[in-house]
């Protein structure tokens, strides 16, 4: 849903509601977030919510549509160098976990199966034609383009608030995360190097 036409003031509640939004569907998904929480936390009312979003439904593809586009913005794939692409995701995981929280939610409570979002939703199409330029130039290993790129994205969720092992926090000492980023970065590279 595109973001409608609003005066400062409106922007403002806008905002103040996908904020508690987020962090309420972050917290107990789609089935578990409450509308209540979301008005009250937002300092606005149901009426408001409604007229902006149209139900809990759309409010939770606003906001996850709206993350998917921010984490290609904020980190675009360089097929040239996938190892410091897959860096740069650990990075943004450390930064938002809520938003890597939505797409878990998604999987558990929309598509256990299959690609995370309908054909006409997905935006990797960019990525894969990245990948697939690499290839051709003999940058990255042959294979599917679509395989290489969920690989090195799962690499890059090892320490991700939904590993199964250990979720990293940005409140762990640099250390940690510079260890964690070099080990990232030769392994992704190892990985996907041409044969």
């Amino acid at each position: 849903m595109a973001e409608p036409s609003l005066t400062a003031r409106g922007a403002a509640t806008y905002q103040r509601i996908l904020d508690a939004a987020t962090q309420e569907f972050a917290e107990r998904g789609i089935a578990g977030a409450r509308i209540e929480r979301i008005v009250a936390a937002a300092r606005t009312n149901k009426a408001q919510l409604y007229a902006y979003f149209g139900n809990k439904e759309k409010l939770f593809d606003t906001i996850f549509f709206g993350s998917l586009e921010r984490i290609m913005n904020v980190a675009p794939i360089d097929a040239t160098d996938l190892a410091d692409w897959a860096v740069r995701l650990y990075d943004e995981y450390l930064r938002r976990p809520d938003l890597i929280r939505l797409a878990t939610w998604a999987r558990l409570e929309r598509r256990p199966a299959g690609h995370l979002v309908d054909d006409h939703h997905r935006v990797d199409d960019g990525k894969l034609h990245a990948i697939t330029e690499a290839q051709a130039a003999g940058l990255v290993r042959q294979g599917d383009p679509f395989d290489v790129m969920a690989m090195v994205i799962a690499m890059s969720m090892a320490w991700s608030p939904v590993s199964n092992v250990y979720a990293a926090t940005a409140q762990e000492p640099a250390e940690a995360h510079e260890r964690r980023r070099a080990l990232l970065r030769e392994s992704v590279r190892r990985a996907v190097a041409a044969d």
